[in-house]
C-alpha cells in the first residue's frame, strides 16, 4: 500500500476527511506525524513521500470525526510514554458514554483531546502499567495480550472498537464491527494481509511510504477495508493478534477475555 492509496482514502469527499497521522517506529521511541488536513490534501503527506521513511512496524490513521472538534490534539494516532517506551494506539469506532463507563481518575494517564479514542487508550495503559514498572524487564508477551485483550472485551460493550496497539515491541490487533457500505454496522471492522517477498520484487510491499531493508520481507497488512486487489482475511469479532516482524506470534479469540 502506497502513500497515495492512504491519501485517497482521505479525500475532501469522503467522510474520512477530518485529519491524519502515521507513527514509524524507532526502536522504542516513535516519529510521529499528524495533520488536521484531509490526507489527499495535505502539504505534510508529501513530506512524509519525499523522506522514504523505514520502520519495522507502521501505525496509521484516517479520521472521521465522531467524537471531539477537528483539531491536534483529536488526530490519531495518539502515543504516551510507558515503561521508558513510546506506546501508540489508532481506534476505528464510536465508543458511546465512555467517560461515564471507564474512571481515569486512579491512573496517570489524561487525554489531551476530547475524544472517546484517547479516553479509551488513557485506559489501556491505565491497565498496562502493572506490567511496566521495571523499565529493564520487558513484559510477558501472553499477559500483554491478555490485558490487552480484557480492554478491548470491555471496548465492545460501548461501541465498535477496533484497535491498532503497539508498545515498542509488539503490534497488538483486535477487530470488531464497523459501518458498513450499506450502513450496516457488523464485522469485519479489521481485514488482515500476509506477504513476503524479496526487496526488489515486483510484489515488494510499500507500507505508506515505509519498507523494511532486508534480505526478505514478511509483511502484515492490517486496515478496516481491503486496500489492493490480494486476498484479504475478514478478522473476526473480538480476535486479537499480536505481531512482531511481519509475523503472527500470539493470538486470541477475545470473547472469553474479561469484561470491563
Amino acid at each position: 500500500m502506497s502513500l497515495e492509496e492512504f491519501a485517497r482514502h482521505g479525500s475532501p469527499e469522503r467522510s474520512t476527511r477530518d485529519g491524519w497521522g502515521i507513527a514509524y517506529y524507532h526502536g522504542r521511541d516513535v516519529r510521529l506525524i499528524k495533520d488536521t488536513a484531509p490526507a489527499a490534501s495535505s502539504e505534510w503527506l508529501g513530506f512524509v513521500a519525499g523522506h522514504c521513511l523505514r520502520s519495522p512496524t507502521v501505525l496509521s490513521h484516517i479520521r472521521h470525526a465522531t467524537q471531539g472538534d477537528v483539531c491536534y490534539s483529536n488526530t490519531q494516532p495518539f502515543e504516551r510514554e510507558l515503561g521508558g517506551r513510546r506506546h501508540v494506539l489508532a481506534h476505528n469506532g464510536n465508543l458511546a458514554d465512555i467517560r461515564a463507563a471507564v474512571d481515569l481518575s486512579g491512573g496517570g494517564f489524561r487525554p489531551i483531546g476530547d475524544t472517546d479514542s484517547e479516553w479509551a487508550f488513557c485506559a489501556l495503559l491505565q491497565r498496562m502499567a502493572p506490567l511496566w514498572r521495571d523499565p529493564a524487564r520487558l513484559p510477558d508477551l501472553d499477559r500483554r495480550l491478555e490485558v490487552f485483550s480484557g480492554f478491548a472485551a470491555g471496548m465492545r460493550q460501548l461501541g465498535p472498537a477496533n484497535f491498532l496497539y503497539a508498545d515498542g515491541d509488539a503490534l497488538f490487533l483486535h477487530a470488531d464491527r464497523r459501518r458498513q457500505a450499506d450502513g450496516r454496522i457488523v464485522p469485519p471492522g479489521l481485514w488482515r494481509v500476509e506477504r513476503e517477498c524479496a526487496p526488489d520484487s515486483p510484489g515488494h510491499p510499500e507500507i505508506a511510504g515505509a519498507a523494511l531493508e532486508t534480505e526478505r520481507q514478511r509483511v502484515v497488512l492490517a486496515a478496516s477495508v481491503p486496500l489492493t486487489g490480494e486476498a484479504w482475511h475478514p478478522m473476526a469479532r473480538g480476535e486479537v493478534v499480536a505481531l512482531r516482524q511481519g509475523r503472527i506470534v500470539a493470538r486470541s479469540d477475545g470473547e472469553s477475555s474479561a469484561q470491563g
